[in-house]
Formats: C-alpha cells, sequence, structure tokens
C-alpha cells in the first residue's frame, strides 16, 4: 500500500448512508456494493483512498491511533469516548438528532438520588454533575424505553430522533444534553504527514455538504 493511500473508517448503518453520497460528490465511490457485502475493507474508484465500515466507536479508536487516516462518526460517540489524537474537520450535518434525558410522561423529577440508564454513561455523569443532581448511572444497551417502566430507572439518557419510540413506550423528551451529527475527523499525525490530500477531502466534503 502506497504511503499516500489514505484510510476513511466509516460508521455502519444511518451513518454510513448518508455518507456515502457526499463522498461520492467528492469523487469517491466504494468498487463494490458495500450493503451487499460481509467485508469490512473496500477499494474505491480513487487509487489512493481506501473505505473501512466499523461500528461508531471504533471509527474513533481506529483514527486515534491511525489504523485510519480520517474517519466518520457521530458527535454523540466523540461526547461519549473522547477524541484525544483527532481532529474535528467538518460538520457533515447527517444523521442528525439530539442527545437526550426521557422520563415517564408527567413525571416529576425525583427526590434525592436519581437512577439514570444509559449507553452514554461519561456523558450522563458529566450532564448530571453539571446539573448539581446525584446520579446512579446504569449502563444499558439495548430496551432503554423499557428501563423506567420496569423500574430499573427513573430516566433514561439517549438519542432522540422523532421521539416516537418514546412516545409509545410511554415517555418524553426533557432535557437536550447535545445536538449530534455525523463529524469527519483527522488524526492529528495523518494530518501532519498527509495534510494535502487530507484537506482537499475535508473542502471537498464541505462542499458537498454547502450544496444541500
Amino acid at each position: 500500500m502506497p504511503a499516500s493511500t489514505i484510510t476513511i473508517a466509516l460508521t455502519k448503518g444511518r451513518i454510513l448512508d448518508d455518507a456515502l453520497p457526499l463522498l461520492e460528490a467528492a469523487g469517491i465511490r466504494p468498487a463494490e456494493s458495500i450493503a451487499d457485502s460481509r467485508k469490512l475493507l473496500f477499494a474505491t474508484n480513487a487509487a489512493d483512498v481506501r473505505l473501512l465500515v466499523l461500528r461508531g466507536q471504533d471509527v474513533l479508536t481506529y483514527v486515534r491511533y491511525g489504523a485510519a487516516d480520517v474517519g466518520i462518526c457521530g458527535k454523540d460517540m466523540m461526547l461519549e469516548y473522547g477524541a484525544d489524537g483527532t481532529y474535528e474537520l467538518v460538520d457533515l450535518k447527517i444523521a442528525r438528532c439530539r442527545l437526550m434525558t426521557a422520563a415517564p410522561v408527567g413525571a416529576g423529577l425525583p427526590s434525592g438520588r436519581i437512577r439514570v440508564a444509559t449507553k452514554f454513561v461519561n456523558v450522563a455523569k458529566a450532564f448530571f454533575a453539571e446539573q448539581g443532581r446525584q446520579a446512579d448511572i446504569i449502563p444499558l444497551y439495548g430496551a432503554m424505553e423499557l428501563a423506567p417502566a420496569m423500574g430499573l430507572s427513573d430516566w433514561i439518557v439517549d438519542i432522540v430522533d422523532s421521539g416516537k419510540t418514546l412516545k409509545a413506550n410511554g415517555l418524553e423528551a426533557r432535557d437536550c444534553i447535545a445536538d449530534i451529527s455525523s463529524r469527519l475527523i483527522a488524526n492529528k499525525a495523518a494530518m501532519k504527514l498527509k495534510h494535502d490530500r487530507i484537506q482537499a477531502l475535508a473542502d471537498q466534503l464541505a462542499a458537498a455538504v454547502s450544496k444541500d
């Protein structure tokens, strides 16, 4: 692999679906259908660019340690796991949503300590500490909306898009912790060594975003 090759790490799912058209607008297309393949590493029509398809938190890890030069991941992952060793280059304005607290409809704020179920453990700890609230954070990685109904927690912290899932489970959104979208990030060392190519990619993607 030539030293000048750029490896782009992409997040599976909705972010990948939204990112591919932006990459195509920047002149980069996978050499084969990602949706129809079990592969995780893909060549592209650009001889100096290849794509990795990973989970969101793994995108950060690959970019942080230089296994990928750049990556596209949600701001929620950056807030939860930290973005040390990376630069945030472009807000791609895709996969937009909000990171929010939610509680049973009409429920008041519990007195004393509050139990909060979430997969965003670090974000939740920081948020409730800033609010001056004592919170027991319960790590949970699925069926988040069931936690209050089953007595596991008082509130939850989760990604909210339309709010329909919350409503269907008797919950309502409360505090907006952060507005979330996907960002183009770069490894700090790669940004120095491959600055011109990475900056060109960032400029192309920013131009594609501005057209939408």
